[in-house]
C-alpha cells in the first residue's frame, strides 16, 4: 500500500469494494432478509386462515402440533403458523382474521421442534388467542 499523499483515498476506496466479499454485509446492504421474509420487514401482519393442518413434531419429540396455513392480506403470501395454547385450535375457523407474529428463535427461520413454522397466531377476529383460551372473552360470531 502506498503511503503518498492521497493514498488515504486508495484505501478508503480499496475498503469499499473489498466489504462486499463479507457475506453479513451485502446481506445487510442489500436488505436480503427484508425481501424474503413474508411480512416484509413488520413485526406483525394480518392473514386470511386457509386451513388447519397438523405438523409432526421432528425427533426425539413427538406430538403432533397444531398450526393453521394463512393467506396474508397484505401481500397474497401463504405461510404457516402455529396455535400456541391448549385447544386453541378450536377458536380458529377456516377463513377467520388472524394476527400473526414471527416466533423468535433462529433469526426468522423455524421455531423449535417445529420443521418450517415460522409465525405464530395470537389475536382471531381482533380477539386476543390467550383471552380466548382463559374464557376471559368470547368470539364473535358474524
Amino acid at each position: 500500500m502506498g503511503r503518498g499523499l492521497f493514498a488515504a483515498r486508495k484505501a478508503k476506496k480499496l475498503r469499499k469494494k473489498f466489504r462486499w466479499r463479507d457475506a453479513g454485509y451485502a446481506r445487510r446492504a442489500l436488505q436480503i432478509a427484508k425481501k424474503k421474509d413474508p411480512l416484509e420487514g413488520a413485526h406483525m401482519a394480518r392473514a386470511i386462515v386457509l386451513e388447519k393442518v397438523g405438523i409432526e413434531a421432528k425427533q426425539p419429540n413427538s406430538a403432533i402440533r397444531k398450526c393453521v396455513r394463512v393467506q396474508l392480506i397484505k401481500n397474497g403470501k401463504q405461510v404457516t403458523a402455529f396455535c400456541p395454547g391448549d385447544g386453541a385450535i378450536k377458536f380458529i375457523d377456516e377463513h377467520d382474521e388472524v394476527l400473526i407474529v414471527g416466533m423468535g428463535g433462529r433469526k426468522g427461520r423455524s421455531y423449535g421442534d417445529l420443521s418450517g413454522v415460522r409465525f405464530k397466531v395470537v389475536a382471531v377476529a381482533g380477539i386476543s388467542l390467550n383471552e380466548l383460551i382463559k374464557g376471559r372473552k368470547e368470539k364473535i360470531v358474524r
